[in-house]
């Protein structure tokens, strides 16, 4: 008698799960591409935010008659230079960026100080009244600088410190905006964990500060000191109180004096204007990608 062996039915294997195969944007360490949808948004804010400086240098290089014809021009002409010259003559501009220099740098550098500092005491310290405080340097942002300015110039005024540069300088040291960018950042970025390690060791608080403090929030610090050169930098109705046209002007009050006479020639004042704005473009060139570098390094610690 013969046994015969049979082999097992192919339906009797477990069935297999389809293979899913993952985007290629998706995958681990890959980068996402955006869509033309995405370029285009990109192109029209580019465009957006570049035409004002086209247009600025555009103006600047025209004669007044021709910015009054209807349409204006929209290409550069042969006047540049020319007028480029005149205004920097013309307005002083010379003196102008020290004094802008001066008082933007003093007051950048001492606001990002100060600012990091009470900015770490409201993040990370804990004493009586901590809150309250904080709530009223947060509502100091709610007043109008405007309100300020006539109290603010009879002491100016009472300290003969007119048409000098302390009477700007002093005024712009401190920012409520400041701390609060500070506070914000340093809750995050800097774990309580590191402080009291610091204090085991025996570090003092200024060692703590100096030496935890500062180098956590070195990314905020450099984006907070950008933003408080461009705004002191620009700054016009205050310096225009305070300085004389021909005394210690800064760029904005020096380019302010381009516009009299009966007929403002407007290519002198766009002229003024495209040279008031040359070294803050130098300056974000120079350390933009190292701002930026910052704030990504930063978001990777937080």
């Amino acid at each position: 008698m013969t046994t015969t062996l049979t082999k097992p039915e192919p339906h009797d294997a477990a069935p297999t799960a389809p293979r899913v195969r993952r985007p290629r944007s998706a995958r681990a360490g890959g980068q996402m591409h955006g869509g033309p949808i995405a370029y285009v948004i990109l192109a029209v804010f580019t465009f957006g935010s570049l035409f004002p400086l086209v247009w600025t240098a555009i103006a600047a290089s025209r004669d007044n008659q021709r910015l009054a014809q209807t349409p204006p021009p929209f290409w550069f002409g042969s006047n540049l230079f020319k007028n480029l010259d005149i205004a920097w003559n013309d307005a002083n501009l010379g003196k102008a960026f020290v004094n802008t220099t001066i008082v933007a740098g003093t007051s950048a550098a001492t606001i990002v100080f100060l600012s990091t500092i009470a900015g770490f005491a409201f993040a990370k310290l804990r004493f009586r009244g901590r809150g309250a405080m904080m709530l009223i340097v947060i509502g100091t942002m709610m007043v109008p600088p405007q309100l300020s300015i006539i109290p603010l110039y009879m002491m100016v005024a009472k300290l003969e410190w007119t048409d000098q540069l302390q009477a700007v300088i002093l005024p712009s040291l401190v920012s409520a905006f400041g701390v609060f960018f500070m506070r914000q950042y340093l809750i995050q970025a800097l774990p309580d964990e590191i402080i009291e390690a610091a204090r085991v060791d025996g570090a003092s608080s200024w060692r703590v500060v100096w030496h935890v403090v500062f180098p956590a929030a070195r990314p905020a610090m450099a984006v907070l000191g950008m933003l408080m050169f461009v705004q002191t930098w620009n700054d016009f109705l205050w310096p225009f109180l305070v300085l004389s046209q021909t005394g210690n002007p800064t760029v904005q009050v020096a380019v302010a004096g381009l516009g009299r006479g009966y007929t403002p020639d407007q290519s002198l004042i766009m002229a003024g204007a495209l040279l008031g704005t040359l070294p803050l473009l130098l300056v974000f060139a120079i350390f933009g990608k190292q701002i930026v570098g910052g704030i990504m390094q930063g978001a990777v610690k937080g």
